[in-house]
């Protein structure tokens, strides 16, 4: 009976292309993918096919190459960039002899090494428990022995059934904790609103360059690598745009093809911050091969978390590597969302982007014309802090007539103010 290996950092890629409807794998991004899990590519195997095969995924002459190609670089565990199915990636480990791991193990073991919060930590292990309780069948030889007697599970429970049973408590626990911590978050969101900041959210696919625009933006030291998923956990931090108060701009978790859903239904609690956003930054690295693809890999993650109809600005980076590409802002005709072409690494359209974000903030307020008597100076000098301060006359009185721009929720708050 085989013993499933333990560890393993000498790594196989094996890419797999399915005939249509399915869609095409990304043999560079794989590449990527396992270079940020931290395994050493030893070689790389190819293979196409009409159909999985229900047994090894790939055929039996192609899983036989695999155990050959195993043995001859000494790897430790095979990567697939295609989802197994337990019963797949149980059947290859004994064939090969080494750990099978697919996309969506290789992404876990990735945000598993990056999550850094404790939101994130838990985010993260719940999901993997949640893809390893599909994973507890009879594959694994210490599973199936019993335990039993006094004082421990019960005579005749087997290791499988304690493990299962031990792993849906822990995900009921981290449940419960990811509730209390969801609680609190909005608990800050609540205080947001009172305090009328609008928030900006920053999303894209992963290394598109959202966390050095997010630092250029709010002037912010935010970690940033050129590596998949460098960073997960959700930074709010604060920007000023033109002839506005100060904003909240939150940069997220980056998307990728295929993204697990368990990672989408554990990081749900972070995501609603995109959600909940008044405007997305959606970040497009202008200089992938497949920008069109990775555009609607994302609009379809959005679509997922029910922010699909939150306004959106396309944000066109990295046009320092296209020679030939000016920052620019382009205007959207009719449904379609205004364009800004930018790089984050030079800092070439930045400014324009603030621009784009506070006239699109701008849509939201109402101008009104009002006045203050002699003794409001205090609400005359926060207006002119927010930037809300259109124009000014000095009357006869010594008050104020001013041209104010705001939102209804500000509008509601200087009513209030001037009641008191």
């Amino acid at each position: 009976m085989f013993e499933r290996p333990q560890g393993g950092e000498r790594a196989i890629l094996v890419h797999v292309d399915l005939a249509a409807p399915a869609r095409p794998g990304d043999p560079a991004e794989f590449a990527e993918l396992a270079e940020s899990a931290g395994v050493l590519t030893v070689a790389s195997i190819s293979a196409r096919r009409d159909r999985p095969d229900p047994k090894y995924f790939v055929g039996t002459g192609k899983a036989a190459e695999l155990r050959l190609a195993v043995t001859a670089h000494g790897a430790e565990v095979l990567l697939f960039d295609r989802s197994l199915s337990p019963a797949q990636e149980r059947n290859l480990e004994r064939l090969v002899g080494c750990r099978v791991l697919d996309r969506t193990g290789v992404i876990l073991d990735i945000f598993a090494q990056r999550a850094r919060s404790f939101e994130g930590k838990l985010q993260v292990e719940m999901a993997q428990l949640k893809h390893l309780s599909t994973r507890l069948v009879r594959g694994w030889t210490h599973l199936e022995r019993q335990r039993g007697g006094i004082g421990l599970r019960g005579p005749g429970e087997t290791q499988l059934e304690t493990d299962r049973r031990l792993i849906g408590k822990r995900i009921k626990q981290l449940a419960e904790r990811l509730e209390k911590v969801r609680r609190q978050r909005h608990q800050g969101t609540r205080a947001r609103r009172r305090a009328q900041l609008s928030t900006v959210s920053i999303v894209g696919y992963t290394n598109a360059g959202k966390s050095t625009l997010f630092n250029k933006l709010t002037t912010s030291g935010a970690y940033a690598a050129d590596q998949l998923f460098a960073t997960l956990d959700t930074t709010l931090r604060r920007m000023n745009v033109p002839g506005e108060h100060p904003v909240l701009v939150s940069d997220t978790v980056g998307f990728i093809r295929d993204l697990p859903p368990e990672l989408i239904a554990a990081f749900q609690a972070t995501l609603d911050e995109t959600k909940d956003a008044a405007l997305l930054l959606h970040v497009i690295d202008s200089s992938a091969d497949d920008v069109d693809g990775r555009r609607v890999e994302v609009q379809t993650v959005l679509e997922r978390i029910g922010a699909h109809a939150t306004p959106l600005i396309e944000v066109y980076n990295k046009i320092d590597l296209n020679n030939d590409t000016a920052p620019r802002l382009e205007r959207g005709a009719g449904d379609d969302p205004p364009r800004v072409w930018l790089s984050a690494h030079t800092g070439a359209g930045v400014e324009a982007l603030k621009g784009a974000v506070a006239g699109h903030l701008d849509l939201a307020k109402i101008r009104r014309r009002i006045t203050l008597p002699p003794a409001a100076g205090r609400t005359r000098a926060e207006l002119y802090a927010s930037g809300a301060v259109l124009s000014e006359e000095v009357l006869a009185d010594g008050g104020w007539a001013l041209e104010v721009t705001l939102t209804d929720a500000r509008w509601a708050n200087l009513r209030s103010s001037a009641s008191h």
